[in-house]
């Protein structure tokens, strides 16, 4: 029987502070069913719009091997949005609850696990704070970091 609580795929829409990683997350069907699937436990790891960088789909290994024309033509979007599916698998962990400690991979293969410093949730290795657990839901929580987790 579907539960009346919202999932995290409710809670995106509803902090601004978000609103691009939250639309990168949309425009990938695999993400964004996570988020929607009741039976699923995530958390997403959901960078503030402040925190990303202007264009997370430009990877400076494509420049290596591709030249100033990386993101030109049918191939360059094809290779812009790949991307943005690993940057956004990159903040995705399909385990919820998460403790402390508890090392676990991302939805891009990333290890990462939390400490608590000086009260504050730490992400490590890259040493992101949480600014906020925004939301829980049935299927997970939605956590608001200050910065990004390595994607390249």
């Amino acid at each position: 029987m579907p539960s009346d609580k919202p999932l995290l795929s409710d809670f995106l829409g509803t902090q601004r502070s978000i609103t691009v990683f939250a639309s990168f997350l949309r425009q990938h069907a695999s993400s964004a069913a996570l988020l929607d699937d009741e039976s699923s436990n995530a958390t997403v790891l959901a960078p503030l719009n402040s925190a990303l960088p202007d264009t997370p789909w430009e990877l400076p290994r494509d420049y290596n091997a591709f030249g100033a024309d990386a993101y030109q033509g049918a191939e360059g979007k094809e290779r812009a949005d790949q991307n943005i599916q690993h940057f956004v698998d990159a903040h995705l962990i399909p385990k919820n609850p998460w403790p402390s400690g508890e090392k676990v991979k991302t939805m891009a293969g990333a290890e990462v696990w939390w400490e608590e410093k000086d009260g504050k949730r730490i992400l490590m290795p890259d040493k992101i704070e949480v600014d906020k657990v925004a939301n829980q839901a049935p299927n997970g929580e939605l956590w608001i970091i200050k910065g990004t987790l390595k994607h390249d």
